[in-house]
């Protein structure tokens, strides 16, 4: 595993981008360009869009019930997929082919604080688990990141239900942004969000 961010590492995001962490997928894919990602998920049209803010408007003005509005950016040899308002990372259907001869790691979260975190890995959902209740987690590999995820900022404990999980709660974006660091080696900083020039389309939800 490479990286050492933690969930600290992360708290521009709440300051520079308040809207996307209202509903956001981030996924990242090894060995893959942004042109063959989009081919792959069977996207419709090419828009190019610089930064990450400016994915906003097209996310909410474009997307259909079947359809999410996507872009991506290559960061060396892999592409970093964003979605307002999508979940079509963390969606099996789409990411278990996609993730055949690659590796795949995406975290989730929607305005209902519904959030999931998934390492694919080969045609293999090697992880997925709720970062709210990361004590419990599932997959063919369910337990084999426990020191990263903790040192991430995870608490891998049963919480009690009644308890003040506050300042926990507020984490848990930047514990699962640094996961995806450790997982990958590619660190998501305030200026690549700012400059990095996203190939934008339209991508059908897969069914069933």
């Amino acid at each position: 595993m490479t990286g050492m961010t933690t969930a600290t590492d992360y708290g521009w995001l709440k300051e520079r981008y308040a809207l996307l962490l209202e509903g956001y997928c981030i996924t990242l894919v090894r060995d893959i360009a942004p042109e063959e990602l989009l081919e792959e998920l069977g996207a419709d049209g090419r828009s190019r869009i610089v930064g990450v803010a400016g994915l906003s408007g097209p996310s909410h003005e474009t997307r259909t019930p079947t359809r999410r509005f996507v872009g991506a950016t290559a960061i060396g040899h892999w592409t970093l997929m964003v979605e307002f308002n999508g979940y079509l990372g963390i969606t099996d259907q789409a990411m278990l082919p996609l993730s055949r001869g690659r590796t795949v790691v995406s975290h989730f979260l929607n305005v209902n604080a519904v959030d999931r975190f998934c390492w694919y890995e080969n045609g293999d959902l090697r992880l997925h688990f709720q970062p709210l209740f990361a004590d419990e987690r599932y997959g063919s590999h369910p337990d084999e990141l426990l020191t990263e995820m903790r040192e991430s900022g995870f608490d891998l404990e049963e919480r009690e239900e009644d308890g003040d999980h506050d300042a926990y709660y507020a984490v848990l974006t930047g514990a699962s942004f640094a996961l995806a660091h450790r997982l990958t080696g590619i660190r998501l900083t305030p200026e690549l969000f700012a400059t990095a020039e996203f190939l934008c389309a339209l991508a059908p939800v897969p069914r069933g």
